[in-house]
């Protein structure tokens, strides 16, 4: 597998809001030689250079130039341009057909949940942090409740890429 086929797939996959499966994933992994979390970084790598082009709606050589300029190799920015050429127009019109109605959070609780083992010679504990958001529709007064749990581990990964957002948007201002 290449880059090539990578690049193209990752447009089929990020277009049609589905992610690859466990078992792509090993396949990516074991193509590619990379490990999980590298895997997952180029992942949404690609996927943000894919985002960008289609919201700047970007000419396949404009996008070729630009990623050459961040010292990208020139066979995989050709790689983007390439997929571009073959797949950008439909994917700029399949956004353009989609109706998006902005969710808003409204509210953030949380809560401690920690169980411990049931045995009186075992000391183990499990935290669980559950997260409470209130969302609602720009259109609706209605406040949806979403809960979402994470171990010490998840709720880890989960900081760490609202790290990585926030950077983003304090590059842009």
């Amino acid at each position: 597998m290449d880059i090539n086929c990578l690049v193209t797939g990752m447009y089929h996959q990020l277009f049609a809001e589905s992610t690859f499966s466990e078992e792509e994933e090993e396949k990516l992994q074991v193509a590619f030689s990379l490990e999980k979390q590298d895997l997952h970084l180029v992942l949404e790598t690609i996927s943000f250079i894919l985002e960008q082009a289609v919201y700047h709606n970007l000419k396949p050589a404009s996008l070729q130039q630009q990623l050459q300029s961040i010292h990208l190799d020139q066979d995989k920015a050709e790689a983007f341009a390439s997929a571009w050429v073959a797949a950008g127009q439909d994917t700029i019109e399949k956004f353009r057909q989609r109706v998006l109605t902005p969710q808003k959070l409204e509210t953030i609780g949380w809560q401690l949940n920690l169980q411990m083992a049931e045995s009186m010679q075992a000391k183990l504990k499990s935290p669980q942090a559950v997260l409470e958001l209130g969302v609602n529709n720009e259109d609706s007064k209605n406040l949806k409740k979403v809960f979402v749990e994470f171990s010490h581990q998840e709720l880890f990964e989960f900081y760490n890429k609202l790290e990585t957002i926030q950077a983003q948007l304090d590059s842009l201002t």
